[in-house]
């Protein structure tokens, strides 16, 4: 017998993390398949635990809800496609003050950029700067 797996929506906020607000608010958005089914008889299947899980990876990476509605769409990249900016936008950056008159600003969504590929690289650069900087004292 292989009777397929059925989640309740309290089942699944269970296995994802997730409040049924987001649920709802994901399928709201097309991010989320609708449940099968039909209002209280509606159930969830592993798929939707695998979109939902897919979603917390990609929004804990800073990806935006439009960029990952992109990536659930099947867009060629693996990462989403960068839309110029258009005023009015509200984007987060990340700034880094190297020295006084020496910062660096990233937007790592833009820049394709993990949260751990973004810190790894801000450490790098703290780590060139300091290079230099010793660089030149020697050299002096």
């Amino acid at each position: 017998m292989n009777e397929e797996v059925r989640h309740s929506i309290d089942d699944l906020c269970r296995l994802t993390g997730l409040t049924r607000r987001t649920v709802r608010f994901y399928v709201q958005k097309g991010l989320l398949d609708r449940p099968e089914g039909e209002k209280r008889g509606a159930w969830y299947t592993p798929h939707h635990v695998e979109q939902l899980l897919l979603i917390r990876k990609w929004t804990g990476a800073g990806l935006s809800l439009e960029a990952i509605g992109d990536l659930l769409a099947g867009k060629d990249s693996d990462m989403p496609p960068v839309k110029p900016l258009l005023p009015g936008t509200v984007e987060v950056r990340s700034h880094l003050v190297v020295a006084d008159g020496i910062e660096v600003v990233v937007s790592p969504e833009r820049a394709h950029m993990s949260p751990e590929a973004l810190r790894e690289f801000l450490r790098r650069v703290g780590e060139i700067y300091r290079v230099i900087q010793e660089e030149n004292n020697d050299g002096q």
